[in-house]
């Protein structure tokens, strides 16, 4: 089973662009509180969180293109491959998200990008960020206009979960993270 500690030395020569490292942390922290709900292993889900752009950086026009054979020479499981796929569902891939895992990691790769963007823009960053605020800027489609919001709200529906609940569990994972993911805030 891929650790958290095997997936940060496979990225360590693929993704080198800080932002791209931020994002990677955002969408780890976020599985793993998601893995908290589910009840499932929360290292494991964190793991496949943090290797999900595994091609990304090289290949951003290809990406998921590259993952898949590099990664089971590595030795990871052709369902933790699988896992790390979904998460391009009818974005650049057909590979469905099936399991919790993998419906969760389709839905927190956006999502995080939101409320990455809504933290940098308050005072105490993550820290205070509450719900509500997040609901808010979400309705703004200018707001983080790159995010897929119907993407996110797609896979909420996979996930048979509410926004507003989906973007609590994964604020509350990254809380945790936030000086590691610049979202202390600024006072």
């Amino acid at each position: 089973m891929l650790t958290l500690e095997r997936a940060k030395e496979l990225m360590k020569d693929q993704v080198t662009e800080h932002h791209l490292i931020v994002h990677c942390t955002n969408v780890m922290a976020a599985m793993g509180a998601m893995a908290e709900h589910f009840g499932a292993d929360k290292e494991h889900w964190m793991a496949i969180g943090y290797l999900h752009d595994y091609d990304y950086e090289k290949w951003p026009e290809e990406h998921l293109q590259h993952t898949a054979e590099p990664l089971l020479a590595a030795g990871v499981t052709e369902e933790e491959v699988h896992a790390i796929l979904s998460h391009g569902y009818s974005v650049c891939c057909d590979v469905k998200p099936e399991t919790d895992m993998e419906k969760s990691l389709f839905t927190v790769d956006e999502l995080t990008g939101i409320i990455e963007a809504c933290a940098r823009m308050r005072p105490h960053g993550i820290t205070d960020l509450e719900v509500k605020s997040f609901m808010k800027k979400f309705k703004d489609k200018r707001f983080a206009a790159k995010c897929n919001r119907e993407l996110i709200l797609s896979g909420c529906e996979m996930l048979g979960m509410e926004l507003r609940d989906v973007a609590q569990i994964c604020i509350d994972g990254m809380r945790p993270y936030a000086a590691e993911i610049g979202l202390l805030g600024t006072e």
